[in-house]
Order: structure tokens, then sequence, then C-alpha cells
């Protein structure tokens, strides 16, 4: 019995580190909030590919009466008149400390692309996003919650 409870406690020792680990990569699926509204906005896939992360837009949380793919019609170059579904919203941020940063991010609604950083937040369930232009501090942010 003595050997059964120190091997149960043994096991349990190494396994709680798993358990409470956090998820330490924003790779993954991205419930994006507006940060006028705080009503979702859309999905966003986060992918890492050699050390730099890149989001698609998924999915568009849209009124039923609206256009469920718009188009990007204030967008300029490759990206104008084409649809928001699939396109790539977010590049280029490189992890830097806790951080990642050296990125761009694209407002659809407004065409506009901004310098981005990221950082996860509470365990890694949520994602603030910071867009911005010249310095940080001219710019806003939004908290995206990862999807499960």
């Amino acid at each position: 019995m003595r050997k059964l409870m120190q091997a149960s406690l043994i096991a349990l020792i190494l396994a709680a580190p798993a358990a409470m680990a956090q998820n330490t990569s924003p790779a993954g699926t991205w419930k994006t909030i507006d940060d006028e509204t705080g009503k979702p906005k859309s999905l966003v896939r986060i992918t890492e590919e050699n050390g730099v992360l890149t989001g698609k837009i998924e999915k568009l949380f849209r009124p039923a009466d609206q256009d469920q793919n718009p188009k990007c019609t204030a967008c300029e170059g490759a990206r104008k008149d084409q649809p928001i579904i699939g396109m790539t919203i977010l590049s280029g941020l490189k992890k830097d400390g806790n951080e990642y940063t050296g990125g761009e991010i694209l407002d659809p609604s407004k065409g506009k692309t901004y310098k981005s950083k990221a950082a996860l937040k509470d365990n890694g369930s949520k994602l603030e996003v910071r867009g911005y232009i010249g310095a940080p501090m001219f710019g806003r942010s939004q908290t995206w919650v990862r999807e499960q």
C-alpha cells in the first residue's frame, strides 16, 4: 500500500507542471473583440513559421442582413477589393522577451496598416494586440480571446 501511495504521489508531482503550464505561443485561433463596441468582430488564425507570426481572418461576425464576406474596398495594392475572409491581417511579429514585436496589422475597415506588437495575458488565454503609428504610445489596443 505504501509503495502505491508513493507511486501515486510521484505521478502527481510529475504531472502537475504540465497541468499548470501556460500556453506560451500565440499560435491558434483567436476571437477578436472590437475595442470600441466590446463585441466579437472576427476569428483570426495565428500561425508561427520560423519564429514569425502571421494571422489570417477565418470568420467575420456580422449581422445577417450584411454581406458575410465583404471585400476590402478601403485597402490599397494587392488587397484592394479582395475578400476579407482569408486575408492576412497580422504579419511579421517576432518574439522579443515576453512580447512579440516588429509586426504589422491591417485594419480592413479603414484599409490602413499599422505597426504592431502583441503579448500573451492570463496564462495564454488572451492576447493583447496593439496597433500604432510611430511609437507604441500612439495607438490603440485590442484584447483577443483564445478559442478552445
